[in-house]
Parts: C-alpha cells; sequence; structure tokens
C-alpha cells in the first residue's frame, strides 16, 4: 500500500494540475485485501506521510466520476486474465493510467493488455466491407497504461507531459494546438468551424480521439498494404452508407472517408480517409452521426 501511495504521487508531481486518482470507493472505505481494511494502514504511524500524499490527490469514486463527459462506460466490460477489473476498463475509457497494488506479479507492468466486451451498433463494420448484419457485442484486445511502483512512472514521463501540453477545454483551444496534439494529421476546411462549435461535452474526447490517430499512423508502414494499428475505436461504414460518407478532397476530388470513430454526446462521428502517399490520414468531418436527425 505504501508502494501504491508513492507511484501516485510520483504520477501527480509530474502533473499536479491534470492528475486525479480515481477509487472504487472512498480512500478510507477500501479494503487492501480480505480482512484488511485500509483503516489499518492508515492506524500505523509509520505510514502518515503517505496517507496525506494520497490525500492531496482529491481523489474522486466511483470510477464513474473519472469519465469525460457524456461517457457512462456501461456498454463496455474490461476484464484482465479473466477477471473483471473496472477500475482499469474506465482508465481507458478515460483515455488515463491505471494504477494497481503491487499484490501479484502481473500487475508489475507499465503496460497491460485487457479483454474488451462492448456493444457494437447496427450500421457498423469493422473494415467498411460489404458484410451486413445487426449490433451485437464485440470482444477485442485493448493496451492500457499502467503503474504499480515509482520506477513504473518513469516510463510515462513523456506521455504525461504530452498530456499536460496538449490539455484543452474548448475545441477553439484543440484547433490552435492542433500541431501539438496530432502533428501530422491532415484536415478538410470545414474542420476548423466543426471543432470551434464543439460541444464542451465532447472536447475532452476529440482531443483524445486525434491523438489516439497520430499515434496510429506514426508507426504505419503504407507499403505493407496494411492499415495502421489503431490505438482507439476505428470502424468503418457498411456499403449502404458510404454515400454519405464522400466529401469534397483537399485537391477538389470527391472521395470516400469512411472511416470513423465515435464521441460523445451520441452519435457524434469523426470520419476520415488514409492518405498513403504522405503516411498519414486526412480528417473531413467531426460532428453528428452522417445522415442523423
Amino acid at each position: 500500500m505504501t508502494e501504491f501511495a508513492h507511484a501516485t504521487a510520483a504520477v501527480y508531481r509530474a502533473d499536479p494540475a491534470g492528475t486525479t486518482l480515481v477509487t472504487e470507493a472512498k480512500l478510507n472505505q477500501l479494503h487492501i485485501a480480505r480482512g484488511h481494511p485500509i483503516g489499518k494502514w492508515i492506524g500505523n504511524p509509520k505510514n502518515q506521510a503517505a496517507w496525506t500524499l494520497l490525500l492531496k490527490l482529491r481523489s474522486k469514486s466511483p470510477f464513474k466520476a473519472g469519465l469525460p463527459d457524456g461517457v457512462d462506460g456501461y456498454d463496455a466490460e474490461y476484464r484482465h486474465q479473466g477477471v473483471l477489473v473496472d477500475g482499469l476498463g474506465h482508465a481507458h475509457l478515460a483515455g488515463g493510467m491505471g494504477i494497481s497494488l503491487p499484490v501479484d506479479t502481473c500487475w508489475d507492468a507499465t503496460s497491460l493488455t485487457l479483454e474488451r466486451e462492448r456493444l457494437v451498433e447496427e450500421d457498423e463494420d469493422e473494415d467498411g466491407g460489404e458484410s451486413g448484419g445487426g449490433g451485437g457485442m464485440e470482444t477485442d484486445l485493448v493496451d492500457i497504461r499502467h503503474v504499480s511502483a515509482r520506477p513504473h512512472v518513469d516510463e510515462h514521463l513523456a506521455w504525461i507531459k504530452t498530456a499536460r501540453d496538449t490539455a484543452a477545454r474548448t475545441g477553439a483551444e484543440i484547433w490552435a494546438k492542433r500541431d501539438r496534439i496530432c502533428p501530422s494529421l491532415q484536415f478538410l476546411p470545414d474542420v476548423e468551424r466543426q471543432l470551434r462549435d464543439l460541444a464542451p461535452d465532447s472536447v475532452a474526447v476529440v482531443r483524445r480521439r486525434l491523438m489516439e490517430l497520430e499515434e496510429s499512423v506514426a508507426d504505419w508502414d503504407p507499403d505493407t498494404k496494411r492499415p495502421p494499428r489503431w490505438r482507439g475505436d476505428v470502424r468503418g461504414e457498411f456499403e449502404v452508407r458510404k454515400r454519405l460518407c464522400r466529401f469534397t478532397d483537399l485537391d477538389g476530388e470527391t472521395r470516400l472517408f469512411y472511416l470513423h470513430t465515435d464521441f460523445p454526446p451520441k452519435p457524434g462521428r469523426l470520419h476520415f480517409r488514409l492518405v498513403p502517399e504522405d503516411r498519414t490520414l486526412r480528417i473531413a468531418h467531426v460532428g453528428r452521426k452522417l445522415g442523423a436527425r
């Protein structure tokens, strides 16, 4: 528990303004293990300094309190090695970092792979192909940044700095900071207006989506003829909806921008296409789902 407190404090010192500890219940109600309520640890005089550091983090609970506005987390469930991990799942939904008590070797890692089961909407297709079908539950694997000891934090310092430097409270700030948030991505002209008109409860997730797309194309090799390894939830449209995804490109030609990712409030969509010749992608639309009323 002391190591947990020190690891949490190390993250906080790297970004005091942007760090919040989110737990399942209030800190003083947690159980370290069966039969060991946190009060026993707090009551030990040698742990007072570590406890004071935790209190400085202004802990939130329950996990949902740490999610961006418009994200409820009800349509996704996360497991690690078959065990339900609500905290790590909510950290992934929030675009944050998971932290675990170092009580087992499986938590001694700076990155964890989680099994995610989520609800997929009826009109979406994984690769944009012609295979129709209804919605349902889909299972996939996602990675999350993670710490359980102070040395783990060092590996995430660059990411923490980037998160701090690219923080945005409005869509206008996202546009102004786009060279830091997603320097290699390209945009059609209308996207500037769409970002400036972005609803407040969409800002945090749209910023995160742009950063995920930036990370995805950073190590993409178009010569392999394979798509990027997407960091976020990128999907295609079924054939019947592709007619809605045509936009006038930068060179005046009409092209298909059928790849998309979503954001709150539903049905927010960000549409784009791959640009292999520039090893990047070009965004055409940030707004309501195309064709939605």
